[in-house]
């Protein structure tokens, strides 16, 4: 079964698209039809299919979750325990738990079947920049 790693580099809080990569990885592959799995190697980061088209969901996302699960130093937050690795660490860890660390995209007449403005992203949960690995599976 053809596997690959997509290494991505990110700068902090945000949705990184790396649906080109994908795309190219399954033309490369030759397979017709079948199933890409997706999987993100981390915990402090996520997955997500959306929009492709206007950036401002891109926007409205970050600052929906950071609404939803705002930095340990906020005072609503003072119940977490874990805050190892700073203010952004346990947050991260829920956002990722409220969100998908794999995606499965079927495959048809050898591209993704994606809608038309759909885009596959890296949500990072973390403040600072990290290398993310993401596995890209192929089943036929």
């Amino acid at each position: 079964m053809p596997q690959t790693t997509v290494t991505l580099s990110t700068r902090g809080q945000g949705l990184y698209e790396f649906t080109d990569q994908a795309n190219a990885f399954v033309r490369q592959s030759g397979i017709e039809e079948g199933l890409l799995t997706v999987f993100v190697r981390h915990t402090s980061c996520s997955l997500l299919i959306q929009e492709n088209a206007d950036p401002d969901v891109k926007t409205d996302l970050n600052s929906f979750f950071r609404r939803l699960v705002p930095p340990s130093s906020d005072p609503s937050m003072r119940w977490v325990v874990h805050t190892a690795e700073g203010p952004d660490d346990m947050p991260a860890h829920i956002r990722a738990a409220l969100t998908q660390v794999s995606i499965g995209i079927p495959i048809s007449h050898g591209r993704l079947v994606l809608g038309t403005w759909q885009g596959i992203y890296l949500f990072e949960h973390r403040d600072r920049p990290h290398r993310r690995d993401v596995v890209l599976h192929l089943s036929p």
